[in-house]
């Protein structure tokens, strides 16, 4: 899964660092329940309930009605449910307006989220070779105007999703996984019979062309929601999707706000993941850090009602940490990366040499990160936790030390003078945390031997912009969060040669190397999921030790604030986002 912005910015990202069997361990907790040691890792999303049961319980001490108000620099590059990867775009969506054939829901109990039905009546069935999963739809759904959902309407949103012409930058499994799905283009450029998906009354039949043991976690995606084929317009839809849960679109200015109210059509005793406690939501896009935390902290009038999914500043969160009531805190399962293009950057001993110019702790703390908090020193590109990670350190720098002097050595050895090889990398002009960030690494760089080049994008304009082709950059600054508890949410994902050239630069690091693509595909169709979790992590060390295509610049955690008035405002540790599904305004 994408963060929700580039790494240079170092803002929170999501991940899901998940333990082996189910289990995990966490950090201490402080007086709030909070995991307050972000360098542990919890089981996040491993864990799976097909028997929840709807309507979910509204807590006591919520008042009906009422509107958040949800202040955050950051700026979705789309809401279209196809094209929606980024942990923020995926939570707004999934929590608040469209339904899947599965989701997540926090576990009080276990502080986790939870793998449970959605749409469909269960977590779906798969056949004893994994290559075909059944999904029932339930009864009685209906859209925003009223409408039926029908299987058929899910089946189109299946077709859809292979749409990567006219709807890059979404979740591409499909291509890897579906029945023909290294064939077929969609449905607005292949005009042919789609096989891989039939429709049998309630039942959506998904069939697959090598076994995916992990469908019904994918299933959770806004991309298997329901899309009525004949209200599609590939340009237009993500501006007001047809909801299927609690709220709906009011009014969308893509770029600066999105205004939420109920969606009466919902109901929550089909639904056991989310309530309908307030009559709306504001989400306000591409703010000023300082100002909204300032709004939040003071907590004055409908700041009581104002929370935030970014992570707060290490200044601010010294001072909200005197009222932990307000401070939601906990691991987010991604890591950030320096993604190298090897298209461009083809020696080994250069890529090298950014990992060790490049000023991690200047840079962290320029960008107002809390180490040990928000930022964790990563080496492995699995973070701490997933099933089957193997630790190594192949830079032998603890995940944060910069040797300049390494940098130049190598250098040197690939036949480069000092200034001579020159570093692209994008940062936001309109960020001023972006831009402290930017001026560390340019030192940093320049240290090692580098000729320092930003180039300048915003806020709005970034995410597209790292996946132009066109871009000069020879670096993307980004990083990645686990779709599901597995390996093989991460390699197949971004790492395979097949994604490379591919719309949206899935393999951001243009990543292709035949001896690499095999062993994927071995650990894809010989391997149980027992065998492919330590497959899975012999391949991140073999990678990284071999080709070095990304530098780790680290692991997240979260650190989000929000008014006295806000209840039930967790982490969602498989995004590292607010559990925005169960929250209400208190009495």
């Amino acid at each position: 899964m994408r963060m929700k912005k580039p790494a240079v910015v170092l803002a929170t990202a999501a991940l899901m660092t998940l333990a082996a069997c189910g289990g995990g361990s966490k950090g201490g907790n402080d007086s709030t329940g909070n995991s307050n040691d972000n360098s542990k890792s919890g089981a996040a999303g491993s864990f799976k309930n097909p028997d929840a049961k709807a309507p979910l319980e509204v807590p006591s001490d919520a008042a009906q009605g009422g509107t958040f108000t949800v202040l955050t620099n950051q700026v979705p590059a789309t809401l279209d449910p196809t094209q929606s990867y980024y942990v923020d775009s995926t939570a707004i969506l999934s929590d608040l307006v469209l339904r899947s054939l599965t989701q997540y829901a926090y576990d009080a109990d276990t502080n986790d989220m939870q793998l449970i039905p959605d749409m469909a009546t269960d977590l779906g069935k798969p056949s004893e070779d994994n290559k075909e999963w059944t999904f029932t739809l339930r009864d009685g759904l209906k859209y925003e105007d009223g409408t039926p959902v029908k299987a058929e309407d899910v089946a189109y949103a299946v077709k859809r999703s292979f749409a990567i012409a006219e709807l890059p930058d979404g979740p591409t499994y499909q291509t890897t996984f579906f029945l023909d799905g290294d064939k077929y283009k969609g449905p607005f450029k292949d005009k042919s019979e789609y096989k891989g998906v039939v429709v049998n009354g309630n039942d959506i039949t998904i069939k697959m062309r090598r076994p995916f043991t992990d469908m019904d976690y994918y299933a959770s995606f806004p991309a298997f929601t329901a899309i009525p084929e004949a209200k599609d317009n590939p340009e237009t839809y993500g501006k007001k999707p047809l909801a299927t849960g609690p709220y709906k679109f009011a009014d969308y200015k893509p770029g600066s706000e999105l205004k939420l109210v109920k969606n009466d059509q919902w109901d929550a005793k089909s639904d056991p993941g989310r309530i309908q406690a307030v009559d709306g939501w504001d989400f306000k896009f591409g703010q000023d850090t300082a100002k909204l935390e300032n709004v939040i902290i003071n907590d004055n009038g409908s700041a009581q009602t104002t929370l935030t999914y970014d992570n707060v500043s290490a200044s601010s969160y010294r001072q909200i940490s005197q009222d932990k009531k307000r401070l939601v805190t906990g691991t987010s399962p991604c890591t950030f990366m320096w993604f190298i293009d090897m298209s461009k950057v083809k020696e080994k001993e250069v890529r090298q040499a950014i990992g060790y110019a490049y000023p991690y702790e200047a840079a962290w703390k320029a960008a107002g990160e809390i180490e040990g908090v928000t930022r964790v020193p990563g080496t492995s590109i699995l973070p701490p936790g997933t099933a089957g990670r193997k630790e190594y350190d192949v830079l032998g720098n603890k995940g944060k030390n910069t040797d300049p002097a390494k940098a130049k050595e190598l250098l040197q050895k690939a036949g480069y003078k000092p200034g001579e090889y020159e570093i692209k990398f994008l940062f936001s002009t309109d960020d001023d945390q972006a831009v402290a960030a930017k001026n560390e690494i340019v030192k940093g760089l320049e240290a090692g031997g580098f000729k320092a080049t930003p180039i300048a994008s915003t806020l709005e304009t970034i995410r597209t912009d790292r996946t132009d082709p066109k871009s000069p950059i020879n670096v993307r600054s980004s990083g990645w969060c686990s779709d599901w508890p597995t390996g093989g949410s991460w390699f197949p994902a971004q790492w395979a040669g097949s994604l490379v050239g591919v719309e949206g630069m899935p393999n951001p690091s243009n990543f292709k190397e035949a001896d690499m693509d095999a062993q994927q595909d071995k650990i894809l169709d010989t391997m149980t999921p027992e065998q492919a979790a330590p497959a899975w992590g012999d391949f991140d060390k073999k990678m990284e030790e071999d080709y070095y295509p990304a530098v780790n610049i680290g692991y997240g955690g979260v650190a989000m604030i929000h008014g006295s008035k806000v209840g039930g405002m967790e982490n969602d540790n498989v995004r590292g986002m607010p559990t925005f599904a169960r929250m209400y305004i208190t009495k």
